[in-house]
């Protein structure tokens, strides 16, 4: 991955909803326009936070994509 994130959230062992409303609370702890890496292990986290995060404005810099077997990140830029 060629951005540097400013902060990284690794949510594995996490389901839906709390995935979501832990990457929420980490989003308003944030500066607008930092960057925010996210590593999750529940497949439906990888539709439903991106998805949820763009709802609010945020803009998904990087797509989930695996890292490892059952494991993906993603990275969001906040409002």
């Amino acid at each position: 991955m060629s951005i540097t994130p400013d902060h990284d959230l690794d949510i594995r062992g996490e389901v839906c909803p709390y995935t979501f409303v832990r990457t929420k609370l980490k989003l308003e702890t944030m500066a607008s326009g930092e960057v925010l890496r996210v590593v999750v292990d529940h497949e439906p986290a990888t539709k439903n936070v991106p998805r949820s995060a763009e709802n609010e404005g945020h803009e998904i810099l990087v797509w989930p994509h695996p890292i490892a077997e059952h494991v993906w990140e993603f990275v969001i830029k906040r409002k």
